[in-house]
């Protein structure tokens, strides 16, 4: 295992002993290994005992896989573009803040505000996340960012949403078990929510609406976009397909276009 003074020219993949690293010399370090004219052969850096550096994988310039062992602190994946993340642990606040595409993959849980004015790509959650989740999430032409968690998440998921697509699996719930988020789409204007399992009324922001399949907003595209999600959840983590989407689904939508609007303008 190489440390901070190795020499990156080791071949396709290269480890990295990040214990005791400041993470202004971390992410310094990956740069070179990335970008810099000894790093173009790298194709994936392998991070180990990681411990709460923060901006892991933020510009960096070209296509590359980073598995990371350990906790990365906050802002993972903030404005990443085309790169891959594999954690394998948990995660703390901001992943993917800004994320404009990639992928992001954490094997346990997710700190608060995940997500947050993600403009592309996707990130997958083993586990739980925090609060306020996918707040401003958003979404232009072909490019429509998803988070996939595979257990539940806490108050405000999708708050001022934008665009995007969320998707809650709900797999550590109980029988009958309720969802654990209130205010649930707060301010919601555009994009989706879908839920696995009970949701009360009194849980959701009042800018959603409801449907449920076989009903009228709810499409045949709907269930190939959980078909996905869950295909690719269980690549990850393992499981089974048809046992996911054997679940109630729900899906929220935004009822207006623009809640907020008239507190931003003025009237004469």
């Amino acid at each position: 295992m190489a440390d901070a003074s190795a020499d990156i020219r080791q071949g396709r993949i290269v480890e990295v002993n990040a214990a005791g690293l400041y993470y202004k010399d971390l992410n310094a370090l990956l740069r070179k290994m990335a970008d810099g004219p000894d790093g173009q052969d790298v194709a994936k850096i392998v991070l180990r005992n990681v411990a709460g550096q923060r901006y892991i994988a933020t510009d960096l310039d070209r296509p590359i896989e980073v598995e990371i062992h350990g906790t990365p602190g906050n802002d993972l994946a903030a404005f990443m573009n085309g790169q891959r993340i594999v954690v394998y642990g948990n995660a703390q606040d901001g992943v993917g803040n800004t994320m404009n595409s990639g992928e992001v993959v954490i094997h346990g849980h997710s700190g608060d505000i995940m997500g947050m004015s993600m403009r592309g790509g996707t990130i997958y959650v083993r586990d739980y996340v925090g609060y306020r989740v996918g707040i401003h999430m958003k979404e232009y032409l072909d490019k429509v960012p998803a988070l996939v968690i595979g257990g539940t998440a806490q108050d405000f998921l999708g708050e001022y949403m934008a665009g995007g697509r969320i998707v809650v699996f709900g797999l550590d719930l109980g029988p009958g078990e309720c969802h654990h988020a209130n205010f649930i789409g707060t301010g919601m204007h555009n994009g989706a929510i879908y839920l696995r399992g009970p949701v009360r009324d009194y849980q959701l922001g009042k800018e959603v609406g409801v449907v449920r399949p076989g009903e009228g907003l709810w499409s045949p595209a709907d269930w190939d976009f959980l078909r996905k999600c869950a295909e690719g959840y269980v690549r990850h983590f393992g499981g089974e397909v048809e046992e996911i989407l054997r679940g109630e689904f729900i899906k929220l939508y935004a009822k207006y276009l623009r809640p907020y609007g008239p507190l931003y303008s003025w009237r004469n």
